[in-house]
């Protein structure tokens, strides 16, 4: 499949499979995106649910920017993150080093191979990149995914359904609930009638919230409190 590197509109780059005309991230701004619906959404609401301390899996590792943005979030706050980045087709490292994330970020000169670090970590073995956050790399399919209330937070950023439509069916969403403790917060960029009832079909309440740059909606599922 043909991909390549482009610059999005907030100046951030991405990666574009031009067979399935699919972007990693939004081509309005892939920072941008990645702070409203993973950090704004989610990560917020979450530190202020789990004091701080709390348990991340991101459907999608891709580039890493997701985890790395958290993970920078996790130093500047002194949070206490616990990060599972699931992917079944790892990113090479001849697309992930010419991604200009660190620069467009203007990352202090201390975390700027953190980037790199994220990426060189070992896959199915967990790294502590700093005290304030651990990551486990895991090269899997996500119909694979079995965990049980071990999760306090997903980010749910797969590819969209036109072209991976089986990643958001009712069978994927109750792999997600059954990963959530009690509480638990999914987000994802995706605001889809058929994606919202699939979430509803197991359990989840969820509300639709505004969109990133070049979106209109979005959406946050919360697993009941028992």
């Amino acid at each position: 499949m043909q991909r390549k590197i482009i610059k999005t509109a907030d100046g951030s780059t991405t990666i574009y499979l031009e067979d399935w005309d699919e972007h990693y991230h939004s081509r309005h701004g892939a920072i941008q995106e990645a702070f409203h619906v993973f950090i704004r959404m989610g990560l917020e609401p979450a530190i202020e649910k789990f004091n701080g301390n709390m348990r991340i899996m991101e459907i999608g590792f891709g580039t890493g920017l997701n985890a790395y943005i958290t993970l920078l979030e996790a130093l500047m706050l002194g949070l206490k993150i616990s990060y599972t980045g699931v992917e079944a087709y790892p990113v090479e490292a001849e697309e992930w080093t010419k991604l200009n994330y660190g620069e467009e970020l203007q990352v202090a000169p201390e975390f700027a191979g953190l980037f790199e670090k994220l990426h060189l970590t070992p896959w199915e073995t967990p790294e502590e990149l700093a005290p304030e956050f651990s990551l486990l790399k895991r090269k899997q399919f996500f119909q694979d995914i079995d965990e049980k209330a071990t999760t306090d937070l997903i980010y749910f950023d797969a590819f969209g359904a036109r072209v991976q439509p089986e990643l958001w069916e009712q069978n994927i969403f109750q792999r997600m609930y059954d990963a959530l403790v009690p509480g638990g917060i999914l987000v994802t960029y995706a605001a889809k009638g058929s994606v919202r009832r699939a979430m509803k079909a197991v359990g989840f309440n969820v509300e639709k919230l505004p969109g990133p740059p070049g979106k209109r909606e979005m959406m946050r599922a919360v697993k009941p409190a028992e």
